[in-house]
C-alpha cells in the first residue's frame, strides 16, 4: 500500500516522498483513513512505528481544506517530545505555510503568550504550562479546535496530570475529534473510552505473537553488586566500544541527581557525554539533544524524560543503569534503539535484588534477556578510579545549588496558591524538628526557631 491509497492529498504524498517515506506503516495504514473519515481513534504500536505521522498527516489534510487557528491541540508528557512533534508538523506542512507553536515549561511565558495570541494552526504543549496560560490570560481560545491529540496517552492519563488536564478540557469544545496514541496499551487507555465517542476506532498492533519489543532488538542483562554498579557500567561501555568505536549510546538512570553525577563521572574518566534531566535548563536540554542527534556527542545520559517518543535516527545501544520499576517504562526506554527496521542492543544492569523486576519485564515483553559477557578482571583494575571520580563528582555537585530551580518553582507555586512560602517552610521546619527530637521527649515549648 502507498500513501496515495490512504486517500491523502497529492501534496501530502509528495511531501512524504520528499522526506524519503515510500510506504505507510501498519498503524498509518489503519488509522489515517479512519481519522480522515472523522472517527475518534485510539492507536497503539511499538516505538518507531510512525505514530506521529499517523495523526499529523490527516490533521494537515483537514487543515488545508479549512485553514484557521487554533485548529489542533497536541498534548504530550515531555518537553523534548513536544518540540519533536512540532518539528515533524513543520516539515510536512511547510508547503501550506503552517504556523505552529510549542508551549512547554522552562521557556518565557510572555513570549509564549504572544505566540498563542497570533492563533497558530497547531499548538503542541505539555499539560502543566498550557494550563498555566489558560488560568493566567485570555488572549487565546481553544473553543474552535477540530482535533485533540494525546500522544503517549497512557502517561498523560495515569493520574499525574489530572488537575492540568481538567483545566484544559474545560477550555475545549464538546465537538472535537479525539486521537489517542501510545506505544503501550494499558488499563488506563481502556478506561478512557468515556471521553471519546462510542464509535471510536481502536487499533493495536498484534504482530509477533504479542512480543512488545521489536525482533531487531538484542536484549541482555549484566548481573552486578549494587555498590560497584558504576564500574560494571564503564566495563559494559568499554566492551561495546571494542566492537563499535563510534556507536551512539543512551544510558538511562533513575533520578536527576544520579544522572548528573554519572554524567560528571564519565566525563572525568574520558567518556564524553551530555546529560538530559528535568533539572537542566530547557535551552541546555535542547542543546544536549542536538549534540547527540548530530552524532557530535556519542553518549547521552538521561532520566525517563528521554524515554518516550524521541526519534533519534541511530542509537546502537541503550543501557539501563538502574532497572525501571515498571515494565512498560523498560519498553519505552529500549525503544530508543532498533527503530524503523534497524538493529539495536539493550543492556540492563541488575543486582540480586532486581531479579523479580527482571522477570516481570520478561513476562511483559514475551522474551528472555540473555547475559552480556564482560571481563570481571578488568573491573578490579578500574574500581578505584571510578570510585574516586564519582566521589569528586558528588563533592562538586554539593558545592552547586543543584536544587535551586526546584526550590524556586516550589515557592512560585505556593505564591500562586495564595500561600506564604516562608510560613509554610517554618511549619515544615517545626515538623522536622519535633520528629527528630520525638525520641528525646523534648517539650513543645522548647522549640526555638533561631536554634534550628
Amino acid at each position: 500500500m502507498t500513501f496515495a491509497e490512504l486517500n491523502l492529498s497529492l501534496w501530502l504524498v509528495q511531501q512524504c516522498t520528499f522526506m524519503g517515506l515510500k510506504y505507510p506503516t501498519p498503524i498509518q495504514q489503519n488509522c489515517i483513513p479512519r481519522i480522515l473519515a472523522g472517527t475518534d481513534c485510539i492507536g497503539c504500536a511499538k516505538t518507531g512505528s510512525g505514530k506521529t505521522l499517523a495523526f499529523a498527516l490527516p490533521i494537515l489534510q483537514k487543515l488545508s481544506e479549512d485553514p484557521y487557528g487554533i485548529f489542533a491541540l497536541v498534548l504530550t508528557p515531555t518537553r523534548e517530545l513536544a518540540f519533536q512533534i512540532a518539528d515533524q508538523f513543520s516539515a510536512i506542512g511547510k508547503s501550506i505555510g503552517l504556523k505552529k507553536c510549542v508551549i512547554v515549561g522552562g521557556m518565557d511565558m510572555v513570549i509564549q503568550g504572544l505566540e498563542l495570541s497570533k492563533h497558530p494552526h497547531i499548538v503542541v504543549a505539555t499539560p502543566g504550562r498550557l494550563a498555566d496560560h489558560l488560568e493566567s490570560c485570555n488572549t487565546f481560545s481553544l473553543k474552535q479546535i477540530k482535533f485533540l491529540v494525546l500522544d503517549e496517552a497512557d502517561r498523560l492519563l495515569e493520574g499525574y496530570f489530572d488537575d492540568q488536564l481538567k483545566t484544559i478540557f474545560e477550555a475545549l469544545p464538546k465537538q472535537k475529534q479525539m486521537l489517542l496514541f501510545s506505544a503501550t496499551m494499558t488499563d488506563t487507555l481502556h478506561k478512557v473510552k468515556h471521553i471519546v465517542s462510542n464509535k471510536t476506532f481502536i487499533w493495536e498492533s498484534k504482530d509477533e505473537s504479542g512480543i512488545a519489543t521489536v525482533k531487531e532488538l538484542n536484549q541482555h542483562y549484566v548481573l552486578c553488586p549494587r555498590d560497584i554498579r558504576d564500574s560494571f557500567l564503564v566495563e559494559v561501555i568499554r566492551t561495546f566500544r571494542a566492537h563499535n568505536k563510534n556507536g551512539s549510546i543512551i544510558i538511562f538512570t533513575d533520578t536527576c541527581k544520579h544522572c548528573q553525577i554519572l554524567s560528571m563521572t564519565l566525563n572525568d574518566i574520558g567518556f564524553k557525554n551530555v546529560a538530559l534531566h528535568s533539572m537542566v535548563k530547557q535551552k541546555d536540554r535542547l542543546a544536549a539533544l542536538v549534540q547527540f542527534k548530530s552524532n557530535h556527542i556519542k553518549i547521552l545520559i538521561a532520566t525517563d524524560v528521554a524515554a518516550r517518543g524521541l526519534d533519534i535516527p541511530i542509537v546502537e545501544l541503550v543501557i539501563n543503569h538502574i532497572i525501571p520499576n515498571v515494565p512498560k517504562e523498560y519498553i519505552h526506554r529500549v525503544g530508543r534503539t532498533a527503530r524503523a527496521g534497524k538493529n539495536g542492543m539493550a543492556i540492563t544492569l541488575i543486582t540480586p535484588h532486581d531479579i523479580k523486576l527482571l522477570h516481570a519485564i520478561e513476562n511483559t515483553i514475551g522474551t528472555k534477556l540473555t547475559e552480556y559477557k564482560i571481563n570481571d578482571k578488568e573491573i578490579i583494575t578500574i574500581l578505584t578510579q571510578i570510585s574516586v571520580a564519582k566521589r569528586e563528582a558528588e563533592m562538586k555537585l554539593d558545592e552547586t545549588n543543584f536544587y535551586e530551580k526546584k526550590i524556586i518553582n516550589k515557592r512560585k507555586k505556593l505564591i500562586l496558591e495564595g500561600k506564604d512560602p516562608d510560613e509554610i517552610e517554618e511549619i515544615l521546619e517545626k515538623k522536622r524538628y519535633y520528629k527528630l527530637k520525638k525520641k528525646e521527649k523534648v517539650p513543645k515549648n522548647s522549640y526555638n526557631k533561631n536554634k534550628i
